[in-house]
């Protein structure tokens, strides 16, 4: 049996499977990690295969990054910035609701996490009338307010 332990102060960190012991899972920074990488995916018009299929992974894989199941390794996770053409850093920003002041940056994946939001966005900015984007934005207020 081949154990993997790391010591730090005399604590074990990870231990094999073997010993019982839980394994270090994906924590909430892992889980916003997951969120942006699907907004943007979306943003692109990618499909979950697209993305995995351009950094070598299958979508399952994709699929448990993006649920925040999976962490993503600080590699791979440069080589989906540079396919979905970010920078790493936008990966990198404090989740809701811990920052002392919020990061607009952070509340634009926030809103874009709803269902059918990329869709909206999209619809919206296929729309070339200045009068029906008023009209539409008139609508969607009134309905929100019900």
């Amino acid at each position: 049996m081949r154990r993997n332990i790391f010591r730090d102060q005399g604590q074990d960190l990870t231990k094999s499977r073997e010993d019982g012991i839980r394994q270090r899972r994906a924590g909430v920074e892992d889980i916003e990690i997951g969120r942006k990488i699907r907004t943007l995916r979306l943003e692109r018009g990618l499909s979950q295969s697209g993305l995995a299929d351009g950094i070598g992974l299958s979508f399952q894989q994709l699929q448990k990054y993006e649920s925040g199941a999976n962490r993503v390794s600080a590699g791979r996770l440069q080589r989906i910035a540079g396919l979905l053409g970010v920078p790493v850093t936008v990966f990198y920003g404090v989740p809701s609701g811990r920052a002392k002041k919020p990061d607009t940056r952070d509340e634009a994946f926030a809103y874009l996490q709803a269902r059918g939001a990329v869709r909206v966005v999209r619809a919206y900015a296929g729309i070339s009338s200045r009068s029906t984007k008023n009209a539409l934005l008139v609508l969607i207020e009134a309905l929100r307010d019900k």
